[in-house]
């Protein structure tokens, strides 16, 4: 029985935008059809939603909650939850987000799945979720077969870091004998590496050499994850991946123009790569970090020029970026600045709430993109290449009734205090040119007019995934 008839004038399908009325029952997006023409049963409730955007919840694919940061004082210490980081996901339109389990030495991968799990099942998931197994350091020889195994068991996504990032992080790096181990896993199981790709040599050189030289300030970090790094180590894994046939890969935050080269060249060849970027680095360049408090713009690898910028853009239009996440680190503003240096300064960004308000201010209202477009950059794709379409990212019969209503007449200026998630945001002071008015999860509605509705046991479900034939062979999202 239908519970839920949506009825707007600018409906984001698979097929594009326009009229339409969306019927939703059990959980699931029942019928789309043309305006005015499904009824409204009795005990039903109608959403007008004329003059509004209604598109397919937005999915987040790059998270971390309740991950190690230390404190101020010096003690060990956690960042939020996804109890926090959901409600803000949802206020904001977010209905899906990504995460990981973080695999160590003297565990198995199963072990840390049930880790993670239960801790999170703990703190509260208000919106859907999944995982991406995260491998470090040298790898014993049986850890690739468990790797096969949580793949077809629903979790088809393994990130490896080339770098140890910081030289306080040693042991962080996957050498490339190991991961050319992992991408035959990968290729036989069916599964997708989601890869921190930055050139180790590089990276630690300009560390000693920036040191040495006395100049340690944050501001300087893009002299040490700079652009030949990326675009060396993009390059590298890339190569890799060719070596064994059947290898996709999810290249993660690309923050410079020479890794948006290096996808769009593996693409052309007819490879199955495909590119993430975040929203601070389309908006923020390497000057930022001079401003007040700069580190809150910061993640790793690192800011680049506004030339980076312009390939990043170039990137969402020509398909070589296809999602834009954020990397997300919810944390307070104190632990966020504490580190003064290139090698302590805090990575990741608050920015799970206000990222569909901004990127559809800065594609389609800025730049001209189409609905569809900006759709496909917040939602569509990343559900595509995860394994969760037609699931998720579609407003589509038979699709999760996953969906935000973004209102064009809620114009704001972002403000951290206006916001559900710490006590800072890097888009403070930002005009944006639309924000959610209504949030619905699996056709319950969560959030309206910023109130939410999700109640005090959080709902959110975890979500196994298949990476689909079509991500795998490259064939156009």
């Amino acid at each position: 029985m239908v519970e839920l008839v949506i009825r707007g004038d600018r409906v984001v399908t698979p097929q594009g935008d326009g009229p339409a009325d969306v019927a939703v029952a059990g959980g699931r997006i029942v019928a789309v059809a043309a305006p005015g023409s499904l009824p409204v049963p009795e005990g039903a409730r109608l959403v007008d939603a004329t003059g509004k955007i209604v598109m397919p919840g937005g999915i987040d694919p790059h998270v971390h909650c309740l991950w190690h940061l230390p404190n101020p004082d010096g003690t060990a210490g956690l960042t939020q939850g996804p109890n926090r980081v959901s409600r803000a996901a949802l206020h904001g339109g977010t209905t899906t987000m990504i995460d990981f389990v973080r695999w160590t030495h003297g565990n198995t991968v199963e072990g840390a799945i049930e880790k993670r799990r239960a801790d999170w099942t703990a703190d509260g998931c208000h919106c859907d979720y999944a995982f991406h197994v995260m491998v470090e350091g040298d790898l014993p020889p049986d850890l690739p077969a468990q790797l096969g195994e949580a793949i077809r068991g629903g979790w088809p996504t393994v990130k490896i870091f080339t770098t140890d990032i910081t030289p306080s992080r040693r042991g962080r790096m996957v050498d490339f004998g190991d991961i050319w181990e992992v991408f035959k896993v990968l290729a036989a199981a069916r599964g997708l590496g989601v890869i921190h790709a930055e050139d180790n040599d590089i990276v630690m050189h300009m560390y000693a050499k920036l040191i040495r030289e006395g100049r340690v300030g944050f501001e300087n970090m893009a002299e040490v994850h700079n652009t030949l790094s990326e675009d060396l180590s993009f390059r590298r894994v890339i190569r890799l991946a060719e070596h064994v046939p059947g290898t996709a890969l999810y290249m993660m935050h690309v923050s410079a123009a020479n890794g948006v080269r290096a996808i769009r060249e593996a693409r052309a060849r007819g490879l199955p790569i495909y590119g993430e970027t975040l929203h601070q680095y389309l908006l923020y360049s390497s000057e930022d970090y001079r401003r007040p408090n700069g580190q809150i713009y910061h993640t790793y690898p690192s800011l680049k020029s506004k030339a980076d910028q312009e390939e990043l853009w170039a990137g969402t239009r020509d398909g070589s970026i296809g999602s834009v996440a954020t990397d997300e680190i919810c944390c307070s503003l104190a632990v966020k600045v504490q580190g003064k240096r290139i090698d302590d300064t805090t990575g990741g960004n608050a920015g799970v709430e206000p990222r569909l308000a901004v990127i559809y201010t800065e594609t389609v209202g800025k730049r001209g993109y189409s609905l569809r477009h900006f759709v496909d950059l917040v939602s569509t794709n990343a559900a595509k290449v995860m394994g969760l379409y037609p699931r998720k990212g579609a407003i589509a019969p038979g699709s999760d009734a996953d969906i935000a209503i973004l209102d064009p007449a809620l114009r704001r200026t972002v403000r951290a205090e206006a916001l559900h998630e710490t006590d800072y945001s890097p888009w403070e002071g930002r005009e944006v040119a639309a924000w959610p008015c209504m949030t619905i999860l699996r056709g319950r509605v969560v959030v309206e007019d910023g109130r939410f509705l999700g109640g005090a046991t959080p709902g959110g479900e975890w979500l196994p995934r298949r990476i689909p034939a079509e991500i795998l062979e490259a064939r156009p999202l």
